[in-house]
């Protein structure tokens, strides 16, 4: 394996030349009980492997492919291969998952046709492909056959199980299902269960292959496969991967060939010229049969009702979760990866959350090799140890700018004041973390067990780089999802004056915390008005870094306002500490008037010993 150096001069490449490898397991008599009843083996699996396993076995990775993926995941079969694997932007030296650091393990599932055993494969019993008399299969049973080809491996644990769409189902499964074989588990643009919706154009696509006349109750192989009824199956589904936005984009309502209306029954329009070619080029690789076996295995999916409660599906889990969504996937929608990350918070999991802006709907999982790449390379990294920060007075690690400059850029002195009020062993919660700085100093220097929620998608992959856990949360309108009294400390550090409704903020902080910490600018500072009154203009300063018209502040409130606001709503202030600068002296004669900024404890209980006030 590579050391930090020599992997940062790696040049991002292909995983180069691969070769397709197969294992026959449950031979008789072992073999494998379906979720179905029935029993089936022997099974033929396909696999490819990218990278080297280490000395210890432990740097495993498994993926998971999608519903019409297979095995070969990266690289290429030969030097004339135009095609890469399908998810070649993601696995390969250098690249999200990085094969010079890990062992890659890709399969084909359990009732596929690219080379495991399906209902294309031969029944032993009859001499002729299985068809319809092939065993209905699950995820369960995917992940049984894929448990089992790692055992075959000889690797005990692995270091993380990665898969999108209905890969991610896989990655649930591995982790509820055998939760001491996964250290981490990354699950992309998925569910625990399909919606109504998502059955209905399952059940669509059956339907086309069905009333093919070539069908001929799966017993096709010797007159010729149901291309028409496969095809629209197809298109139909590929609908659903898009983005509506991005189909207008890419196609509009453009004309293929021509430039005025046919007044036929042709494909004229260009987007319909696009499914009628995805429809061919699917039926060129993939089975009809397969096809039906594997969406009724994603329709019956469903660990709320194996569990009675997805808290309950996760309340063995031991793998650290990332779970990333996509803003314009309406089929997997993030409002679904909350559900997920919802019932993993209830369990007190180690999760993070990060809902991608993407315009390429589903499919952006499979498009976005920047991003998801970052996310993905920074978690696998993290999973390993790395420190968060690189020695003890590194209180900004990352040398690179902010995409989005804001308060949290700067020299934090307010930082210095939290740091001091939290006390060792806390469990914190920190709004709008920014790049995990303030939580990062906390871990090290007061042992806390910490959680960050933040927005901006570059401070949250700064967040997982550094091991933290972060939630891509609104803190206006997410934090129900905490449970009351969770955490001991929760943290709003120079954003108050940001919100729309601090009122709402502040309350579902003093729900989740027995103690909410919060600092501010404070806009009635002497040197601020002393230079309106100078040069008419609104004050920009190291406190306020922000011009008139680019501001995110909203509220422009002073320590007297914030002392009259806790008042009216019945907040107990424990303790006020007003500051100026980057003195560590508070303020105590005029603190309205000479402080720059201020840091209130608050609570809704009676003032606890110890934190005194000022």
């Amino acid at each position: 394996m590579k050391t930090d150096s020599q992997r940062s001069e790696t040049t991002i490449g292909s995983a180069g030349i691969v070769q397709p490898q197969t294992a026959t397991l449950f031979t008789s008599p072992d073999e494998l009980r379906l979720e179905c009843g029935r029993m089936l083996g022997p099974i033929q699996v396909a696999y490819e492997t990218y990278g080297s396993l280490n000395e210890a076995k432990d740097n495993a990775v498994l993926i998971c492919h999608a519903l019409t993926g297979d095995a070969h995941a990266a690289g290429f079969y030969s030097e004339n291969d135009r095609k890469p694997g399908w998810w070649d932007i993601m696995v390969g030296p250098g690249k999200g998952i990085d094969t010079d650091q890990y062992f890659v393990i890709c399969s084909n599932i359990l009732g596929g046709c690219r080379g495991t055993t399906g209902p294309s494969s031969i029944n032993p019993q009859t001499g002729k492909p299985w068809g319809l008399d092939f065993p209905v299969i699950t995820i369960e049973d995917m992940v049984k056959v894929q448990k089992r080809l790692i055992e075959h491996l000889g690797i005990e644990k692995l270091r993380a199980v990665v898969g999108g769409s209905m890969g991610g189902m896989q990655v649930l499964e591995w982790a509820v299902r055998y939760p001491e074989s996964v250290t981490s588990a990354i699950a992309i643009a998925t569910t625990a269960r399909l919606n109504a919706q998502s059955i209905a154009f399952d059940a669509v696509g059956r339907n086309a292959i069905l009333a093919d006349p070539k069908y001929r109750d799966g017993q096709y192989h010797d007159s010729g496969a149901p291309e028409r009824g496969l095809a629209i199956a197809r298109m139909v589904a590929h609908i659903t991967y898009l983005s509506e936005q991005g189909m207008h984009t890419k196609f509009g309502r453009q004309l293929r060939n021509a430039d005025r209306y046919s007044y036929d029954f042709t494909s004229e329009f260009s987007v319909e010229t696009y499914l009628d070619h995805q429809g061919r080029v699917f039926v060129e690789r993939f089975d009809a049969n397969s096809y039906l076996y594997i969406t009724k295995a994603v329709d019956y999916y469903d660990l709320e009702a194996r569990f009675g409660s997805l808290e309950k599906a996760f309340r063995h889990v031991q793998a650290k979760f990332l779970v990333i969504s996509f803003s314009s996937d309406w089929l997997f929608s993030p409002a679904q990866s909350r559900q997920l990350v919802n019932a993993l918070l209830a369990q007190d999991k180690n999760v993070t959350y990060t809902e991608v802006n993407s315009p390429y709907g589903h499919d952006a999982f499979l498009l976005e090799p920047e991003v998801l790449g970052r996310l993905i390379r920074g978690f696998l990294v993290s999973a390993t140890g790395r420190p968060m920060i690189r020695n003890a007075a590194d209180t900004e690690p990352y040398d690179h700018t902010p995409v989005v400059p804001t308060a949290w850029a700067r020299q934090r002195v307010d930082y210095d004041r939290i740091e001091d009020l939290i006390p060792p062993n806390s469990k914190v919660l920190d709004l709008g973390c920014g790049r995990g700085t303030l939580i990062s100093r906390l871990i090290r220097s007061r042992r806390v067990t910490a959680r960050g929620v933040e927005v901006n998608q570059e401070a949250i992959s700064e967040c997982i780089e550094r091991g933290l856990e972060v939630l891509d949360l609104d803190i206006e309108n997410e934090l129900s999802m905490f449970a009351a009294q969770s955490y001991d400390y929760v943290v709003l550090s120079q954003t108050l004056q940001t919100l729309n409704r601090p009122l709402d903020v502040l309350r579902e902080m003093l729900r989740i915390g027995r103690f909410a910490l919060v600092s501010f600018p404070n806009f009635a500072y002497w040197k601020s008005w002393l230079n309106i009154l100078l040069t008419g203009r609104m004050p920009v300063s190291e406190n306020l870094p922000f011009s008139w018209y680019d501001t995110p502040n909203r509220h422009y409130l002073t320590i007297r306002d914030f002392d009259a606001f806790c008042r009216q709503h019945q907040i107990r202030v424990h303790r006020r500490i007003c500051l100026i600068g980057r003195r560590q002296t508070p303020v105590r004669f005029a603190p309205n008037l000479l402080a720059e900024e201020a840091v209130f404890v608050l609570s809704n209980g009676a003032p606890t010993t110890g934190l005194g006030s000022d």
